[in-house]
């Protein structure tokens, strides 16, 4: 299934892939989505569109918001 909101997505990152968001993980993810050159990009454009990646932007930015708040571990 792909996520199409973000507790969708939040579920499928860290319970079922078993991905701990940490800061540094999210600056890294978004360091290569925001980067329109990035190979990696590129092939998941192709896969799932411009839409979905603007989705998982703003998804990575609001797990950083809250874990910059201290909402979540």
């Amino acid at each position: 299934m792909i996520p199409k909101t973000y507790p969708q997505w939040f579920d499928c990152i860290t319970r079922e892939c078993g991905i701990t968001l940490t800061g540094d993980f999210i600056r890294e993810r978004l360091s290569v989505l925001e980067n329109d050159a990035h190979q990696e990009t590129r092939r998941f454009i192709a896969c799932y569109g411009r839409p979905h990646l603007r989705n998982i932007i703003q998804w990575y930015r609001r797990a950083a918001a809250e874990i910059s708040a201290g909402q979540r571990a």
